[in-house]
């Protein structure tokens, strides 16, 4: 028995993941902190059904509000303009927690993934925006082109970017998409995700300023290489300040290649094996 022990205390470490600068060099988890209590916005690109990177939103969430210097926000894709009043009456106290989730079009993978960072905005009056446009505009620039959203009334323009809304086809990140989609819906597809970019971007603008800063949790490929949000961000927004973190996943998380740290400041790379949420 004791020799089982004494192979078992010989067994390397396991650890689950590792962060990393543009330039390959690793990073701790409070180096990252250090790096995020100084910028305007962070931008945490996850992998929507990574643990790991849940689990580290939430942690980072934790700390950052733990910073007394300035107050903070909390933006999420998850939500949709429009369920901002849901959010808001349930933070208030004014609805239940059955009646907001049962209202607000709510991922599949709420509980598990966001619930801990809703529940935590909420219990440490943090808030809470919903920055994307809601689905049904995304999906009707998808069919018809963004000459639909000039058809909207008055209210339901008030949940999307400022019109019109510039759209640079050209960018890698855009064509990428096209290709993956194998050209399917032409450049309607690149426009229905812009206008999803730039109403998050203008989501964001509205809520920050000189004391207020804001975590953002997005799929990463609405903000790797600067592109995305971020994009319509600099656009908008000149001398804002911004960390941007992409999360992948790779065999040996201790020997990745250079090439696929460079999309974002901070690349967390989780271990392939990590169980998925969904």
């Amino acid at each position: 028995m004791v020799l089982v022990f004494a192979g078992a205390a010989m067994t390397s470490e396991k650890p689950a993941y590792q962060l990393y600068d543009r330039n390959g060099e690793k990073i701790t988890y409070d180096h990252l902190v250090n790096l995020a209590q100084n910028k305007d916005l962070v931008f945490f690109g996850e992998l929507h059904d990574n643990a790991i990177a849940h689990w580290l939103q939430l942690e980072l969430l934790k700390d950052l509000h733990a910073d007394t210097t300035r107050s903070l926000a909390i933006g999420m894709e998850m939500f949709e303009r429009d369920q901002q009043i849901l959010i808001d009456e349930y933070f208030a106290g004014h609805i239940s927690n059955r009646s907001f989730e049962s209202e607000a079009r709510l991922w599949q993978n709420y509980e598990t993934d966001y619930a801990p960072v809703v529940e935590f905005a909420r219990e440490n009056d943090l808030r809470l925006l919903a920055t994307n446009i809601p689905r049904r505009y995304a999906s009707a620039v998808y069919s018809h082109g963004l000459a639909v959203l000039d058809s909207l009334n008055a209210e339901a323009k008030d949940w999307i970017a400022p019109l019109p809304v510039e759209v640079d086809t050209t960018l890698p990140g855009y064509r990428d998409i096209l290709e993956a989609a194998q050209g399917h819906g032409g450049e309607n597809l690149i426009y229905s995700q812009a206008v999803k970019d730039a109403t998050m971007a203008h989501s964001i603008i509205s809520a920050i300023n000189d004391s207020t800063g804001m975590l953002h949790l997005n799929g990463s490929y609405h903000s790797n290489n600067y592109e995305g949000i971020v994009w319509y961000v600099n656009r908008k927004a000149e001398g804002v300040t911004i960390l941007t973190i992409n999360t992948i996943s790779a065999d040996e998380i201790n020997n990745v290649d250079a090439g696929l740290l460079q999309a974002a400041d901070i690349t967390l790379v989780v271990d392939s094996d990590m169980t998925r949420t969904y």
